[in-house]
């Protein structure tokens, strides 16, 4: 109950202090982390959708969610900085990064949900578990590579566009 939440939450703070730390700055760990309420929304609607209750297992899968969905989104928004600061504009970059990351993304995440295949239509003592957990993740997966492949790009364009447009007290550097 209130446990798996507060952990849930850490997790996503821990996760967000990293990327701060990694690009010492507070937008772009931001426009990472904007990816994970939809991997747990996905997930969520897999349970659901399979009739299966929200358990400590799927609770298990949302964190595991997290730093995959997270993984995605970073490898994105890392090839998006990097061009951006080889001179091209912030759209071009997000549009650019997305395309050439489509391919790894892609196949790191079938190779993972094909993975865990066996879990969502596990069978025998202890199935009903695997199979909850197998769910929320196959599920939040499959939905965070595609709408993460067309969202993490938005996000960090506007995210940055933010950061640079107002205050300049957004990024740790500055």
């Amino acid at each position: 109950g209130d446990v798996a939440l507060f952990i849930f939450a850490l997790s996503v703070l821990f996760v967000f202090l990293v990327l701060a730390a990694q690009y010492e700055s507070w937008s772009l760990p931001l426009a990472i982390i904007l990816i994970v309420p939809l991997c747990i929304l996905f997930a969520l609607l897999g349970v659901w959708f399979r009739g299966m209750e929200n358990n400590i297992m799927t609770q298990i899968g949302f964190v595991v969610l997290i730093g995959l969905a997270s993984k995605n989104a970073i490898l994105i928004v890392e090839f998006a900085r990097q061009y951006e600061e080889a001179g091209k504009n912030r759209f071009s970059a997000a549009i650019e990064a997305a395309q050439r990351r489509l391919r790894p993304i892609l196949m790191t995440s079938f190779a993972f949900i094909l993975g865990v295949v066996p879990l969502v239509i596990a069978s025998g003592a202890g199935a009903e578990m695997r199979q909850v957990l197998g769910t929320a993740v196959f599920s939040g997966m499959l939905g965070v590579t595609f709408v993460g492949l067309l969202l993490t790009p938005v996000f960090y364009v506007v995210i940055r566009g933010i950061a640079s447009g107002g205050s300049q007290g957004h990024d740790l550097q500055k």
